[in-house]
């Protein structure tokens, strides 16, 4: 009875949304300067090689088994949905969404030229998660369900779970038979990065302004490694002082609280992007004083980006370009309803970026080797 629950919620929901899509009722108003920033009357564009439910017939319960681990794993520590969604983004901006970030052959060498071990992704969490729910795949329907598709499903399910916005996944992806640490060490927007870098990145992977600053909404959730935040006060950017742009109170109050949480032993140095950490701050924590909002997936991160408290440079430079500035205001002032709409579209187009399918890749029967392993 609870899978046949779990499938009619899915299946009304999705029609829900498409309904939704194909009428293009839209959220925000269009701004008079440029016809860029019309949130109306829009469609997505989806790979025609994936499907929706890719595993009806080789493996039918599939995404509930996912569901199922999610369910639990959300139940013990909601923090899994921000590692996850950070595993996903990281896997997807790197060369598509093949799951090449889950490739380790490095016996714990952390100089082995890997994807994981480049340095934005060497504190990444969630890998033990995908494995398990990997396993039990491979138990009920060996080498059908591929790595990448688990990836994106179970980070969808996470994000229901804890309040956020459903979209409908289509399925079928395949996964890499290699890792890209180059390209993940030089293309992962960095916590340190300006507005144009920052958009360069997100544009030579076909999204736009407004999809850019969508997603860095997904910092709703989670903590800000305090390690980059106090970097950020005393020597930004390798210059020796802090960032100029940080208010003199809130520096005080990030001292403060990142000194309260500190971990008694340091990470390496050579680890220079974010990380959800022990010792970290949400952005929960910076606003709720003076907001309402009490759920991860609401306006409370951009209501931070307004009043010149982003926890990170590359997060308070959305307030530094005209347009995007414009969008986080706007995303600022409702209860969030326009943000779970617009994040809901913006994971679905990443979702299905630069994805294998049909003969490219493989489904490989554990996530961590390749089959020629």
């Amino acid at each position: 009875m609870a899978v046949s629950v779990y499938y009619d919620w899915h299946a009304l929901l999705r029609l829900s949304f498409l309904l939704s899509l194909a009428f293009s009722v839209g959220a925000l108003n269009h701004h008079p300067s440029s016809s860029a920033l019309d949130f109306s009357h829009q469609r997505l564009e989806l790979d025609e090689q994936l499907v929706y439910d890719f595993y009806r017939s080789t493996c039918p319960d599939a995404e509930t088994i996912v569901y199922q681990f999610m369910r639990e794993a959300v139940a013990n520590d909601s923090k899994i949905v921000a590692q996850l969604l950070r595993l996903m983004f990281h896997d997807c901006f790197i060369q598509g969404c093949d799951a090449s970030l889950l490739l380790d052959d490095s016996n714990g060498n952390l100089n082995h030229p890997i994807e994981r071990n480049a340095i934005p992704n060497r504190t990444i969490k969630g890998f033990e998660l995908i494995d398990q729910i990997k396993e039990a795949l491979e138990k009920e329907c060996p080498n059908v369900v591929s790595c990448s598709d688990i990836i994106s499903v179970a980070t969808r399910d996470g994000i229901i779970l804890t309040g956020g916005p459903f979209f409908p996944l289509l399925t079928g992806r395949r996964d890499s038979q290699e890792s890209y640490f180059n390209e993940a060490n030089q293309q992962i927007p960095r916590p340190d990065s300006n507005i144009s870098e920052t958009l360069r990145l997100f544009s030579k992977r076909g999204f736009s302004e407004k999809e850019a600053v969508t997603l860095f909404g997904a910092h709703n959730i989670g903590k800000i490694g305090c390690e980059f935040i106090l970097q950020r006060l005393s020597n930004f950017k390798g210059t020796g002082k802090p960032d100029p742009s940080v208010p003199p109170d809130f520096a005080v109050e990030l001292k403060r609280s990142c000194n309260a949480n500190a971990s008694s032993s340091p990470l390496p140095s050579r680890v220079r992007n974010l990380v959800e950490s022990a010792a970290g701050l949400s952005y929960f924590q910076i606003v709720a004083p003076s907001s309402p909002s009490g759920s991860g997936f609401d306006m409370h991160y951009y209501k931070s980006l307004v009043m010149g408290r982003g926890l990170l440079y590359s997060d308070q430079q959305l307030m530094a370009d005209p347009m995007t500035a414009w969008l986080v205001t706007v995303l600022a002032s409702d209860d969030g309803s326009t943000f779970k709409w617009e994040f809901a579209k913006a994971m679905l187009k990443m979702s299905n970026l630069g994805v294998l399918t049909g003969s490219q890749g493989e489904i490989r029967s554990r996530c961590s080797f390749p089959n020629s392993h």
